[in-house]
């Protein structure tokens, strides 16, 4: 696989993968980490810029829905955001309450910088640390 078809599916793999859809960015990076000549560096800001880009598409998301129904799901996601603020989006890496979040950001017109800046940090520190732990892994396999 060339650098750029791999740059480029690691971007849409974790842009899908910060929705509803399935991404499996995570299974990608650590594939491109064993098998590419990509920088991990690289690899680490592309899968973040992805998934960072996919999680404010869930705020935009949010922004544009009218009033929610209550559900467990919801009120406990609601709940972290009232109690955090947008600093609860560095949970935005979690499967499915981190979407909600996302989306209940953008419903409760959270501002852009600090959710922007919360969504990124906690996205980057998934990546950061699963390419640390596979290069670990790596250097101790050989």
């Amino acid at each position: 696989m060339s650098s750029t078809l791999a740059i480029m599916s690691l971007f849409g793999s974790s842009f899908l993968s910060a929705t509803l859809l399935p991404g499996n960015s995570e299974i990608l990076l650590v594939a491109l980490l064993t098998n590419s000549s990509v920088s991990p560096s690289l690899l680490v800001l592309v899968a973040t810029l992805g998934n960072t880009l996919g999680g404010l598409t869930n705020v935009i998301i949010g922004r544009l829905l009218p009033a929610l129904k209550s559900q467990r799901g919801l009120e406990t996601a609601l709940g972290w955001l009232k109690r955090f603020g947008p600093a609860a989006l560095l949970l935005s890496w979690m499967p499915v309450v981190g979407d909600l979040l996302c989306v209940l950001a953008g419903w409760l017109r959270m501002p852009w910088g600090s959710v922007t800046l919360f969504l990124c940090v906690g996205k980057a520190l998934r990546y950061i640390i699963l390419t640390m732990i596979t290069l670990q892994g790596i250097a101790w396999w050989h």
